[in-house]
């Protein structure tokens, strides 16, 4: 988009609060309306105050000076508090929506995106916005009115010198579009060199442990100050930019003024009836007019870098949201899922992720999907809640092709756990009740821990469900985050279940607490088990065996035994894994007590 519609664009933002900004404009106005009054008062007490005054003017002119700057005092409160709010609202109003947008965004944006620039976005970006919509408008808007009052009075004096000083008009206008550009270029990149900044910081803090104990301290130090150092650059060309402007316009009305002083010099000394007065208040008014023709060149470079963040916001805004064409909504689905010739591939990617699968999975029912890294496990299971949508073919729920049902039924009607458990930074009662489930009772709450087998360690807790867990669940082992993700899910009984390896990482104590509260949490739902430990998923009704996204071999776990394929194959793999560390352990055990 251009300058004029991303600003115009800004202003609708604006535009809710039309009725404060129009008390804001009234209040410009009014300030502009007493910027002629002083050189006014200048002629009148040169040409007429310090002659022969009456005992009324005496007293007039002086409450005049005090009621003129009393009521311009009221205006400029006004309008600057009034703008003031405007802008804060704004900035309210454009967080508001890009974290709404931000929400319903599909899962292939955050794959593209880095959480830290995203942050910036709205953190950062947006407070630079307001320069544009409401601290250049205010600055525009009332600079301009003071610089017409000032002409009108200065045409009302003399017309011809004023004339003369509008010639440096186009000159000014010039400077300002030449530098303009480089402006913008330098907010630009400005910003981008904030989010990455923001990136960094997320990323080196949040993997604190791993920088101390890797040595990573100088390795991240480097990258901070090399992004540090682009944002430093991108400041400084904003900066000569923005420097450059202001001089050469001075420059500019400076020659102005000294051509019409000498005029007006010259006028005075041919007796042309110009009073000492009206001399002093031209000149007088005619270098007030250098302020808010300073304020307006000025006003570029905040104009510029309010424009390059309008850019960035609206690049959130104008992301396309999930796509949620589906009219039909289901209440509790059976659970009935079948996959028709469905292959799909992630955008931009070398090969596809699955190719033609045709899966039958009855309700009920518990479907193991295993296979090497990359075999297409968590792309199939991914495309149930709607994550990702098929390249080609169909998946229907209980008869439903999903892509008909709305996003929030489908989802209404699937819980997840993974071995990435996510914990908000809050108590544990809202971690369990988390979404819509927001609603339920501490009974319900505690039920749900219950069968997850997670109210033992709760209840010890000084403060019970209403414990803070820290930032992701920092302040619990990963046994009892496991087991909240597992309670999370019992409260929230959807009819279908994925579970991400969910006994993964863990000690065998809360490894075999944790099974048990899925196998009691499997019971009655369709389940979708991404399997990396086979272990865990021999009572499976169905284990499908995924290789390059296709399926090469499903059936129950004796039944792929017996095939001596790839299934067997995994299995002998991983027995000599476990077997070689036990023996490693073993050894290791042994050499300790020897010595």
């Amino acid at each position: 988009m251009s300058s004029r519609q991303i600003y115009f664009r800004l202003l609708t933002w604006v535009k809710p609060y039309w009725r404060v900004f129009v008390i804001a404009i009234l209040g410009m106005v009014a300030t502009a309306a007493t910027e002629p009054v002083a050189p006014w008062l200048l002629k009148t007490l040169i040409d007429n105050g310090f002659k022969a005054a009456s005992e009324r003017e005496i007293i007039l002119l002086p409450l005049a000076i005090v009621g003129i700057f009393i009521l311009r005092g009221i205006a400029t409160f006004t309008s600057g508090f009034s703008m003031a709010w405007i802008a804060a609202r704004v900035v309210f109003d454009l967080r508001q929506a890009m974290f709404g947008r931000l929400m319903t965004l599909p899962t292939r944006f955050y794959d593209d995106q880095s959480t830290g620039v995203l942050i910036s976005k709205v953190a950062y970006d947006v407070t630079n916005v307001t320069q544009a919509a409401t601290g250049v408008l205010t600055t525009v808007v009332r600079d301009s009115l003071t610089i017409l009052g000032l002409l009108g009075y200065l045409l009302y004096l003399d017309w011809k010198l004023t004339l003369i000083a509008l010639t440096v008009g186009p000159v000014i206008t010039g400077l300002i579009r030449i530098f303009s550009k480089r402006l913008r270029a330098a907010a630009r990149s400005g910003y981008s060199a904030m989010g990455v900044i923001t990136h960094i910081l997320e990323e080196a803090v949040g993997a604190h442990k791993v920088v101390k104990i890797f040595g990573g301290q100088q390795y991240e130090k480097g990258r901070f100050d090399q992004v540090l150092n682009t944002f430093r650059r991108a400041t400084m060309r904003e900066a000569a930019a923005a420097a450059a402007t202001v001089p050469l316009t001075q420059i500019a009305v400076s020659i102005s003024v000294a051509i019409i002083t000498y005029m007006a010099l010259r006028q005075s000394n041919s007796d042309s009836g110009t009073t000492v007065g009206e001399f002093l208040s031209f000149i007088t008014a005619l270098v007030m007019l250098l302020a808010p023709v300073k304020r307006l060149t000025d006003v570029s470079a905040p104009l510029q870098r309010g424009l390059a963040a309008a850019e960035s916001v609206f690049q959130v805004l104008d992301e396309v949201a999930e796509d949620d064409r589906g009219t039909k909504r289901i209440e509790r689905a059976r659970g009935h899922l079948q996959f028709e010739q469905a292959n799909f591939t992630y955008p931009n990617a070398p090969r596809p992720a699955l190719i033609d699968i045709d899966l039958d999975i009855q309700p009920g029912q518990t479907v193991a999907l295993v296979g090497h890294s990359g075999s297409g496990k968590s792309s199939l299971a991914a495309l149930v809640p709607r994550f990702y949508h098929l390249t080609q073919g169909t998946l229907r729920l209980d008869g439903h092709p999903l892509e008909e049902l709305t996003l929030e039924s489908l989802r209404d009607n699937i819980a997840m756990v993974s071995q990435d458990v996510v914990l908000f930074n809050d108590t544990v009662r809202a971690n369990i009740a988390y979404g819509h489930s927001q609603m339920a009772t501490d009974a319900q709450i505690e039920a749900a821990a219950r069968a997850a087998n997670a109210w033992e360690f709760i209840s010890q807790m000084e403060n019970g469900l209403l414990t803070e867990v820290g930032e992701n669940g920092v302040k619990l082992s990963g046994g009892q985050r496991q087991r909240l993700a597992i309670a999370r899910a019992f409260l929230k009984n959807a009819p279908i279940l994925i579970l991400d390896e969910a006994t993964s990482a863990l000690d065998t104590e809360s490894e075999r607490l944790i099974q048990a509260a899925l196998d009691t949490l499997i019971v009655g739902r369709t389940t979708l088990v991404i399997a990396h430990r086979l272990s865990t998923i021999e009572r499976a009704d169905l284990i499908v065996v995924l290789d390059q996204g296709c399926i090469v071999e499903r059936g129950r776990h004796a039944e792929l035994l017996a095939q001596d394929g790839v299934y067997a194959k995994l299995q002998r793999i991983q027995r000599e894994s476990v077997t070689a560390e036990g023996s490693a352990l073993e050894e290791s055990a042994q050499t300790h007590v020897s010595k």
